[in-house]
């Protein structure tokens, strides 16, 4: 005997505006997001609620099709495994879906060559606009993408001149930001500070102040005193045996990110010392683990999840056509949180 079963029916987007109580164009209006005329912030729930109810999945194939678009956003970041990114990426995609986007990561480990592959695929047309922390592609290499009017929203370590391209950037100040943390330390009655910083990316700024801070209170800088790190825990842990072998040896260390902060947590555990009354340690980003470690850790927050929303939120007015013709950058705010580490 033949049972025959009849597959269920697939909801549709009238049904999704009978159950909402709302037109057929809205609820397109809702799926279609930035490119589309503004819903109610009410109306847009009550759509998304129905969709939930009924189990409704746009045709996002269809929509390409019709649009000439993929409904994708691209974030292009130097390191996966550092808690920072995905916080990133996680205000990138919460502010995408509110606008019926998907988001695709790309991880180029730091590697140039990573982030030209990265580049060159969406250049293929797999996405409609990028977010990108760049360690080692300039404005200007990111001109071919925004000729072909793909936007692009970098992450910047300070501020960056932009010129005719319309190119927007999100920062935060991290030579400000690098320059109030060793502040703190000197305040603390630190007189010997060393650093470990990372390389690439924010290094520079970061480097550059810490040693604004030293010069504002009258001490000198030593190069002897900068240990090389990875951004990486194990390249942490080395730069601070690199400085505890140093003579005299600091009384403090700032690291350029959280990550590297507890590679000197493990090296001086290893090494005997106590923290802070032998060894004060600050790091930088206030990743979730950084109130978690042993003790915890004194550092620079800035609110990582934030930056992403707003990453995308410019992203997607550029895609919207509601951007300036010329490129924008804009500060975000940190904050540097006092912990038992310093």
């Amino acid at each position: 005997m033949v049972v025959s079963r009849t597959r269920p029916k697939r909801p549709t987007q009238a049904d999704v505006a009978r159950l909402a109580q709302v037109s057929q164009a809205v609820v397109s209006y809702v799926l279609t997001g930035a490119s589309a005329p503004p819903v109610a912030a009410a109306t847009r729930q009550r759509v998304l609620a129905a969709m939930t109810e009924l189990g409704y999945a746009p045709d996002n194939a269809a929509r390409s099709l019709r649009t000439r678009k993929t409904f994708t956003i691209a974030s292009i970041i130097p390191d996966i495994t550092n808690p920072f990114y995905p916080a990133f990426e996680r205000g990138i995609q919460l502010g995408a879906e509110e606008e019926g986007y998907v988001l695709v990561v790309y991880n180029t480990d730091g590697d140039a060559e990573k982030e030209a592959r990265c580049l060159r695929s969406v250049g293929e047309g797999r996405a409609d606009g990028v977010v990108g922390v760049f360690f080692h592609h300039t404005a200007e290499d990111l001109r071919a993408l925004v000729d072909r009017n793909v936007p692009v929203v970098r992450l910047e370590a300070t501020a960056r001149e932009v010129g005719a391209l319309p190119l927007d950037n999100i920062y935060v100040d991290n030579i400000a930001a690098a320059r109030d943390a060793v502040a703190f330390l000197i305040a603390r009655g630190h007189r010997r500070i060393g650093m470990i910083a990372g390389r690439g990316g924010p290094r520079q700024a970061r480097v550059l102040g810490y040693r604004r801070a030293l010069a504002e209170h009258g001490i000198a800088f030593e190069a002897g005193l900068i240990g090389d790190g990875d951004f990486r825990q194990g390249g942490g842990a080395e730069a601070m045996r690199t400085l505890l072998a140093a003579t005299p040896r600091p009384t403090a260390v700032f690291a350029a990110n959280d990550v590297m902060a507890m590679g000197a947590l493990l090296a001086l555990r290893e090494a005997g010392l106590r923290v802070p009354e032998e060894m004060a340690v600050v790091g930088f980003d206030d990743i979730p683990a950084a109130r978690l470690v042993h003790p915890p850790l004194t550092t620079v927050a800035q609110f990582p999840e934030r930056l992403g929303r707003r990453a995308v939120e410019l992203l997607l007015e550029r895609l919207a056509g509601l951007a300036p013709e010329v490129g924008r950058s804009e500060a975000m705010p940190y904050e540097l949180v006092v912990r038992a580490s310093a």
